[in-house]
C-alpha cells in the first residue's frame, strides 16, 4: 500500500505551517485540504478526527494522528519514522 498522508489546514495557521514543515523535512508527500472558512469541510474533518475541530488534523493511511503537537510528540519519541515506514509497506 502506498503511503497516504492527509492534512487539513487553514492557510494562515502557524501550527499548520509547522506540521507541514516537519512532513516536508521528512520528504513525505501529502494531500493538503485548505479549509479556510469552509464549515462543511471542517465538519467532515471533525467527523474523521473523532470530534476534533482544531487545525491541523493529520491522517496517515486513514489513521488519525492528531494535530501539530501530536505529530511533533511522535517525532520526539522516535515513533513517527516507524509509523511512516510501517504504513508505506503495509
Amino acid at each position: 500500500m502506498a503511503l497516504n498522508v492527509e492534512i487539513y489546514t487553514w492557510s494562515s495557521c502557524p501550527f499548520c505551517l509547522r506540521a507541514k514543515a516537519l512532513l516536508n523535512q521528512k520528504g513525505v508527500e501529502y494531500q493538503e485540504y485548505v479549509i479556510d472558512g469552509d464549515e462543511a469541510a471542517r465538519s467532515q474533518m471533525a467527523q474523521r478526527a473523532r470530534g476534533r475541530r482544531s487545525v491541523p488534523q493529520i491522517f496517515i493511511n486513514d489513521q488519525h494522528i492528531g494535530g501539530c503537537d501530536d505529530i511533533y510528540d511522535l517525532e520526539a519519541d522516535g515513533e513517527l519514522d516507524a509509523i511512516l515506514a510501517a504504513q508505506s509497506v503495509a
